[in-house]
């Protein structure tokens, strides 16, 4: 199969962009030969690699990445290891009991997974934080919506705290919401750091990590896969596919994957001064009581304090974008931090971009094997961190004739549904999506 094209990342990685300069793997060249292939160097890729490295320690294993580390989809997310349910497509994230037991218990594997890499490489403190998250609500209906999802947290046993208009000012130093729901399992990530710690580590295990080497051919003859790039070939008997959307470039999942961009823009750090006029804690994640509002992190550590703003969606099922529209996006941003911190009003963004998700209709991922010895971890529904993680790790035990638990229920799911046909589709995703910000008001 030839692949001609690569998805557009339109805008920098800013959390990558506020890092020291990270070390350079070298493109893949020449004809090489290994135990394990795995495309793609993004969380389900990073995560199968250790996942491998642990079932085979002596084994070739080498990872595949079209950019720079960090540089794709990875360094573009929000930075929220979810545990709990978080279905975008619901009104308050939650979904039917049973089915949302299953994939509370599949993200806290991911989120042990992660914290046990940063124990084993030694991440610096801020790359993965164990914190939780708090869904901020600034209108009624999104304190509705938070109330109902506790309602639902509650008949699942888990732990959450309801927080009043006081509580949230005293968190993030804004007035802007009317409520807040804290559950404390989410890992918040500074997203970049973690991928480079993750090759950092990988590669101290003998796991060789190229950059700059898209598979621009896949094929199988026999038993033997050939993965070309522009500059080499690896031969191996197993691949991994953790390449998201991108699948559908490769041959796979054709009219079953639904592509969308999503944009933030992060502000240059503040200064003391700022920080001090703006207050609250050092550090805190919302996620928008409407699925359909605004995200909003404040960080520190490594290139300062900041805020970050995320929000609109556009459909783009070619995986393509004009730059154009993340400048039309970021006056979104800019009227959303303003609403949030007036306190700032001289504060300006230093990075805006934009980054791919990939959604399936009925909310699953597509995983499984895809041929023999081709294994896909692709389509993570709004949960890039936890899910690509899981995915990864399962996809590395699937192909390496492992059984548990997480993995049967993860091979029971359905495939991902079929889309309607032209223009249908896309019709009524623009539709679905314009409605849904604008019924989101004022949480946007």
């Amino acid at each position: 199969m030839k692949i001609t094209k690569l998805p557009t990342d339109p805008g920098p990685a800013a959390w990558d962009a506020i890092l020291p300069d990270a070390p350079r793997y070298p493109a893949l060249e020449g004809a090489r030969t290994a135990d394990w292939l795995i495309i793609g160097a993004g969380f389900a890729g990073l995560a199968a690699a250790r996942r491998l490295r642990q079932l085979h320690p002596t084994d070739t294993i080498i990872l595949l990445e079209a950019r720079r580390i960090a540089e794709g989809p990875v360094g573009r997310n929000s930075g929220f290891m979810i545990d709990l349910p978080h279905n975008l497509a619901s009104d308050d994230y939650a979904g039917a009991l049973e089915a949302d037991r299953r994939q509370t218990t599949m993200n806290r594997t991911a989120i042990r997974f992660a914290l046990d890499a940063a124990q084993d490489y030694a991440f610096p403190p801020e790359t993965v934080v164990q914190s939780g998250k708090t869904n901020a609500a600034a209108t009624d209906k999104g304190t509705r919506h938070n109330h109902d999802y506790a309602a639902h947290l509650k008949q699942l046993g888990e732990a959450h705290e309801l927080l009043d208009a006081t509580r949230m000012r005293d968190l993030s130093g804004s007035n802007y919401y009317q409520s807040g729901l804290y559950t404390p399992g989410t890992a918040m990530l500074q997203p970049a750091l973690y991928a480079r710690e993750m090759a950092a580590g990988l590669t101290r295990q003998n796991v060789s990590i190229t950059e700059n080497s898209p598979v621009t051919n896949l094929s199988r003859q026999g038993n033997t896969w050939t993965a070309q790039t522009p500059q080499g070939t690896v031969q191996t008997p197993r691949v991994l596919l953790t390449v998201n959307g991108h699948a559908e470039s490769f041959g796979f999942y054709k009219r079953r994957l639904m592509h969308i961009y999503l944009y933030a823009s992060m502000t240059r750090a503040l200064s003391l001064q700022e920080q001090q006029r703006l207050g609250g804690a050092p550090h805190w994640g919302f996620t928008p009581a409407d699925p359909m509002g605004t995200t909003v992190r404040k960080i520190g550590g490594t290139g300062g304090t900041r805020i970050i703003i995320r929000n609109r969606i556009t459909w783009s099922p070619s995986r393509s974008l004009d730059e154009g529209v993340v400048a039309e996006m970021a006056k979104t941003h800019e009227r959303s931090f303003r609403a949030r911190f007036p306190m700032l009003a001289d504060v300006g963004m230093e990075h805006r971009w934009g980054g791919l998700l990939c959604l399936s209709r009925n909310n699953v991922s597509a995983f499984g094997e895809l041929e023999p010895g081709l294994y896909s971890a692709v389509c993570q529904n709004g949960l890039g961190a936890a899910q690509g993680t899981f995915g990864g790790m399962m996809a590395a035990e699937l192909a390496s004739g492992q059984t548990s638990d997480p993995l049967t229920h993860l091979l029971a799911q359905n495939p991902p549904s079929r889309l309607p046909p032209e223009p249908f589709v896309s019709l009524g995703a623009k539709a679905t999506l314009r409605w849904g910000e604008f019924k989101a008001g004022r949480e946007l």
